[in-house]
């Protein structure tokens, strides 16, 4: 089976609606409409599950998975630079502010060659999505093509994305050979960008996006940042940018604008409700509170956190605040493109945060009490709580919710999941899924009921 527009799927559904709980259905019937829309979901307890089978069945429009397969909303990254695909894994052995000028910067800058970028994105994208990743916001370059065949590549492989061409005109933090020639281009080149990508024929639905994207603040000058912020709601776009991410960049802000991240963002007229900002280990409760009431959600990144921030971002305290929270693998921060990776390490992160590491400290004074999430939290995170903070209706099999999803095989050659089902409860089964799959086990991707 591979498109399920307009089909029933029979089987196993594990999904998240709400912060701290995972949902699984068994013998669940997934109904999808023509549109690629969830129309219903049925657990088999449901008082028209029996009718509705029966009427799959007649009407050959039945899928039906089997007892070790299971279907899982598909994943959201918040936050991944495209063009630092080449360099996953390498380049980890430096503190950030080096590692952009030694390596970084030269790599992204090989973007102005058309055809070195058609073959890393072509590489990227379909990597993405054999590893369940649906929707991608993506970090492009300064460079205008490059960033076109991004966007055509998603388009054509069917991703969700939000994209962004990154501004970075301020001659003190980039490098001559990797920076918009003058203000007035970076301005420009975004403008252009977005109308690429919102008149491109193949983009009637609006699965492709953009996102205006001031790298950080040390990048870009004041007015290029004011602008930004005017082009935003001009055009009512996504904003990304880093916010708070080291010492290094957090105290650059504050003692270039005497304020922090967040503060000088919303100056900028950088933080509303359609902003992702990437990081935030370094916001204070007044940060919060900026955040929380301009709706602005948080991109957390815990594997490349522990890389170049050496810090963990106080994400339970967070959530409890009410702030919108999803994953990022920040590609290449982090060594891994997969997002169950990236819950995975959001777990050990705040188990880090709450138990602390410095073994020098007494157990009582070591850590940060009440920080640590569980598996029901990263689960959300990857899914419902990412297309969240994008406002899109994805990330759980809700009525009306895109059908965006992955069919995990815990029972795949070399990747098999050890399920004891006289052992094992649902949760154990769930918790064995989050904690233990691979790219392997993700045997088919679906966006908007289309295979990907």
């Amino acid at each position: 089976m591979k498109n399920v527009r307009g089909k029933v799927i029979l089987g196993s559904i594990i999904h998240s609606t709400n912060r701290g709980k995972v949902e699984f259905l068994k013998n669940a019937l997934l109904m999808i409409n023509a549109d690629g829309k969830v129309s219903d979901l049925l657990e088999s307890s449901s008082p028209n599950y029996s009718k509705i089978l029966n009427q799959s069945k007649s009407s050959n429009s039945l899928y039906e998975i089997l007892d070790h397969q299971y279907i899982l909303p598909g994943f959201t990254d918040l936050h991944i630079h495209a063009p630092q695909w080449p360099q996953l894994g390498n380049a980890l052995d430096v503190p950030l502010e080096v590692w952009l000028q030694k390596y970084t910067f030269p790599l992204e800058a090989k973007y102005q060659d058309e055809n070195f970028a058609r073959i890393v994105y072509s590489d990227l994208v379909s990597s993405l999505l054999s590893a369940g990743t649906t929707t991608a916001v993506y970090y492009g370059t300064i460079h205008q093509k490059a960033n076109q065949i991004l966007a055509d590549i998603c388009l054509n492989m069917g991703q969700r994305a939000i994209i962004g061409k990154v501004v970075m005109d301020n001659p003190e933090e980039c490098p001559g050979y990797y920076r918009d020639s003058s203000t007035n281009e970076a301005l420009d080149g975004t403008s252009e960008f977005v109308n690429y990508v919102r008149n491109n024929p193949k983009n009637s639905d609006n699965r492709v996006d953009v996102a205006i994207t001031p790298r950080f603040i040390p990048s870009c000058t004041d007015e290029a940042l004011y602008e930004l912020g005017k082009l935003a709601q001009r055009h009512s776009t996504y904003v990304q940018t880093h916010c708070s991410e080291s010492d290094w960049e957090h105290n650059y802000v504050i003692n270039r604008c005497g304020k922090s991240d967040t503060e000088a963002l919303m100056d900028y007229g950088l933080l509303n409700r359609s902003t992702i900002l990437a990081h935030a280990n370094f916001i204070s409760e007044n940060d919060m509170e900026l955040i929380k009431d301009k709706g602005a959600g948080i991109a957390h990144c815990p594997l490349s956190n522990f890389f170049f921030s050496d810090a963990v971002f106080p994400l339970r305290r967070a959530l409890e605040k009410g702030l919108r929270v999803g994953l990022g693998t920040d590609i290449a921060g982090g060594p891994s493109m997969s997002i169950l990776d990236i819950g995975r390490s959001a777990i050990i992160s705040s188990n880090a945060l709450e138990s602390g590491v410095n073994t020098i400290v007494s157990r009582d004074l070591r850590g940060c009490v009440d920080s640590r999430i569980d598996f029901n939290d990263a689960f959300h995170l990857a899914t419902k709580g990412g297309a969240e903070v994008l406002n899109i209706p994805t990330g759980s099999f809700e009525k009306d919710n895109f059908f965006d999803a992955i069919l995990i095989d815990t029972e795949i050659d070399n990747a098999r999941i050890a399920i004891q089902s006289n052992a094992d409860s649902d949760e154990d089964l769930i918790q064995k899924i989050i904690m233990l799959a691979t790219r392997s086990n993700i045997l088919k991707t679906w966006v908007d009921g289309l295979i990907v």
